[in-house]
């Protein structure tokens, strides 16, 4: 049997759109070929809620946001919760809409304690719905009126907490109070080292306070001393205050310029000095003076006769005179007068 084109066509026609219906619900929160429970919740504000949000009891998701009708007065919307989890939900739950600062918000269903479960289509108490019940329990026992309301608004801030922390926002919160810990530990550590040297009888401090303790008595007692040198330090500095530092310092001052005039003059070889300590002459006339005196003295030595005639049996010596010293003064240079000058003879 041949198959025409146009029935394949429409065979194509109905299954994709079947997919595209299915696809749809799919994105919308219901499970497919799985039974589900619809419920439904009547709000005030939904507070941005969106279809496909999530549905939370205790932690954990049990379906989602299926769809939210709005009335023309705005009063009242309604959101149809799709309930894909196969649980039993008390006819006295109450389904509160739970923000998130960092991501969507999210119904959270507070499960009740009554025998009465609810079935599919029924609505399920909200914020608004309770209020007759709030009411109804703040007429009956005020005090746990107050309670509940209470710990509701401490469960809205637990959860918004542990919405905020994240895996690694958790893992650094426990890093700090190890920290903590730690910094604890070492305090109290630091506390007993403090307590320690904080100690009366064995602590560092008190040694050091009873060491300065004996240092201020041996200087009270030792106060008239002290007194006494003050005293002498004070004379001293009067003196050297009386004194005239400037006057002397000006009188050193002239007296260093005159020893180098003095130190000038003796070394320029025009004056008296500067020929006596620079000209040679001078010592080499002292010296030949001093060779002619040892001479002289030699030939004294030698020949007396020759200036003492002193004869009783003899006559006067004739030997001729020295011309040379002899040999006990050849240490000393001797000058010979010559023309052109003294030559050293040794």
């Amino acid at each position: 049997m041949k198959v025409s084109n146009e029935f394949k066509i429409g065979v194509i026609a109905v299954v994709s759109i079947a997919l595209l219906v299915l696809g749809f619900n799919f994105l919308k929160g219901k499970k497919l070929f799985k039974k589900s429970t619809t419920l439904y919740a009547l709000y005030l504000d939904v507070q941005g809620l969106q279809n496909s949000n999530p549905v939370i009891i205790n932690g954990l998701q049990v379906g989602s946001v299926y769809k939210i009708n709005v009335s023309k007065d705005m009063k009242r919307i309604a959101v149809e919760l799709n309930i894909t989890k196969d649980i039993n939900i008390p006819a006295n739950s109450i389904a509160l809409i739970k923000g998130n600062p960092i991501g969507a918000p999210s119904i959270q269903i507070e499960l009740g304690d009554s025998k009465e479960i609810l079935a599919s289509g029924d609505t399920v108490i909200t914020e608004v719905s309770g209020n007759m019940f709030n009411d109804l329990l703040k007429k009956v026992d005020p005090v746990l009126y107050q309670v509940t309301k209470a710990v509701t608004k401490i469960d809205s801030v637990l959860g918004k907490f542990n919405t905020i922390l994240d895996p690694d926002a958790q893992q650094n919160l426990g890093t700090s109070i190890e920290n903590i810990t730690r910094i604890t530990a070492s305090l109290a550590y630091s506390s007993a080292s403090l307590q320690e040297l904080l100690n009366a009888n064995t602590g560092a401090l008190a040694k050091s306070l009873q060491n300065v303790n004996v240092i201020t008595s041996n200087l009270a007692s030792n106060n008239e001393k002290i007194n006494s040198v003050v005293t002498n330090l004070d004379k001293a500095t009067a003196k050297l205050a009386a004194i005239n530092l400037q006057k002397t310092i000006d009188s050193l001052d002239a007296t260093v310029n005159a020893m180098k005039d003095i130190v000038y003059k003796l070394n320029k070889p025009d004056g008296t000095l500067g020929k006596l300590l620079n000209d040679p002459t001078l010592y080499q006339n002292l010296a030949s003076t001093g060779n002619k005196l040892n001479l002289l003295i030699d030939d004294i030595r030698l020949h007396p006769k020759r200036y003492v005639s002193i004869s009783v049996f003899g006559k006067k010596s004739v030997n001729p005179p020295l011309k040379v010293p002899t040999p006990d003064t050849l240490n000393s240079p001797y000058y010979i007068e010559t023309l052109n000058g003294p030559i050293i003879q040794r």
